[in-house]
């Protein structure tokens, strides 16, 4: 059975709540974790702060969108190399 996603944000603030003292079995009881998760998201969004989470994300967003645009200019630019092959 699948767990729960979690967003950037929720992460980092479970991760908030094991830095202010909570013990990591504790956490990982109420929230239905392995301790394994944990480790990994530290590894991931060490001392990050859930703004800087929000950031992230947005920048990963707008990245995704960046990168869609240039395979999209790149295509048009193939398919009008392309066709002056054919007119040649």
């Amino acid at each position: 059975m699948k767990g729960k996603r979690y967003s950037t944000e929720d992460k980092v603030r479970i991760l908030r709540e094991v830095d202010a003292g909570k013990s990591i079995v504790e956490v990982c009881r109420e929230k239905n974790l392995s301790d394994v998760t944990i480790h990994r998201w530290k590894k991931q969004f060490g001392h990050m702060e859930v703004n800087e989470a929000k950031k992230l994300k947005d920048l990963e967003r707008e990245n995704t969108e960046l990168k869609k645009m240039l395979a999209d200019a790149m295509l048009a630019k193939r398919v009008l190399e392309y066709a002056l092959e054919k007119k040649l």
